[in-house]
């Protein structure tokens, strides 16, 4: 899909409902997969691609990204890495680590006082833990990071992963 100036669409509500969760569900894993939509929700091709560019325009799709489901692939040792930056440091702090290649996640988050003063958030996938801490190590150390409070909290369980949802649970 090219960021071509959205062409004016209009679809029946009920169409574009459809076509909304479809794609929530994920673009078919095949060589044209507007296409593969289309033919599901009884729409040309490019009415499908117009729609998907008018809703970049507007801001309803953002991007459109890969989930990965790292656990099958032995991935599971899984650490989010939360940080207490000082404010005016967050943003540069952020970009840092999420250059760094073991990074897969970086993000801000508002502090909740008394008892959560991190600010910063970052997670690193590995196979064992112990590479995990000696990665992050690696990265405190590359970083000069020893006087930033932090935490390492490791997950225990694997939720279901998905992007984000605007329709209802209803399924095409």
């Amino acid at each position: 899909m090219n960021a071509r100036q959205p062409a004016p669409i209009s679809l029946e509500p009920l169409a574009e409902r459809r076509l909304r969760a479809l794609v929530e569900q994920g673009l078919p894993l095949v060589p044209r997969p507007w296409q593969a939509l289309a033919e599901q929700c009884g729409l040309p091709e490019e009415t499908v691609m117009a729609c998907m560019r008018r809703w970049q325009a507007e801001g309803l799709v953002k991007r459109l990204g890969l989930v990965v489901r790292h656990r099958p692939l032995g991935i599971t040792a899984n650490a989010m890495v939360v940080w207490d930056v000082p404010d005016a440091d967050v943003a540069d702090l952020g970009r840092r680590l999420a250059a760094e290649p073991a990074v897969t996640l970086c993000y801000r988050r508002p502090r909740r006082l008394p008892d959560w003063p991190y600010n910063l958030f970052c997670m690193i996938h590995g196979t064992r833990r112990e590479r995990v801490l000696a990665t992050l190590d690696e990265i405190v150390e590359r970083l000069a990071l020893q006087a930033i409070p932090h935490r390492v909290l490791f997950s225990l369980k694997a939720y279901r992963q998905h992007g984000g949802r605007y329709t209802a649970e209803e399924r095409p």
